[in-house]
């Protein structure tokens, strides 16, 4: 009776060991049972453009408000840093001349453009670049082509309707609010246009330079 007790107690630490052994080789190899690497990569594609948004001389409506937004923030970003040559010579609070402010905001609109570009976002055109905030980081951006062109045409309409001037005292009254004072408001970009002759208006705008 003892030795059939015995034998029964060797053969189940065996198939213990045996099963522990197994479980331990399994956990050892975490990418036994993972798919392929390429099975689990993200996919993307760059955007598939409209005839619109491929050769229009003009900026398309979608993304006029993303353009004046890119537009504003480099606007601010080329007066800041004059601001910032002059800032050690000059006592606090002192204005750039005039011709250094129009320097400046014709510097901001003549720029390459290059790192701004069109990107998909939920199936919608998203312009993307500094002073924009990504809606979605997997995704290609679509730079160059005829963006930069529009960019420029569409910075230097601003600088024809409000004027270097004004420009310059709103980025003084307000640092930071020039988004603000191009983009949003009656007629503005990035307000929903009521009536075709606001359309009209930026476009013809874009067209004399």
């Amino acid at each position: 009776m003892k030795l059939l007790v015995t034998v029964f107690l060797v053969l189940s630490f065996c198939e213990l060991r045996q099963a522990e052994d197994g479980k331990s080789s399994s956990s050892s190899n975490p990418l036994q049972d993972s798919p392929p690497v390429s099975e689990r990569a993200f996919s993307a594609s760059s955007p598939q453009l409209s005839a619109e948004e491929t050769y229009s001389a003009h900026m398309p409506e979608h993304l006029l408000c993303d353009a004046c937004r890119a537009i504003s923030f480099q606007m601010q970003q080329y007066l800041e840093k004059a601001e910032s040559k002059w800032s050690l010579a000059k006592k606090p609070g002192a204005l750039l001349s005039e011709s250094e402010y129009v320097d400046a905001l014709e510097n901001s609109c003549s720029q390459s453009w290059e790192n701004y570009g069109v990107k998909e976002v939920n199936g919608v055109k998203r312009f993307a670049g500094p002073g924009l905030k990504s809606q979605e980081s997997m995704s290609v951006m679509m730079t160059g082509g005829p963006w930069p062109a529009r960019l420029y045409m569409m910075c230097h309409s601003y600088l024809g309707e409000s004027g270097e001037e004004q420009i310059y005292e709103e980025h003084r009254r307000r640092p930071g609010g020039l988004e603000e004072f191009l983009c949003y408001g009656a007629k503005k970009a990035c307000t929903r246009f009521t009536h075709t002759k606001d359309r009209i208006k930026v476009k013809s705008l874009q067209s004399e330079l």
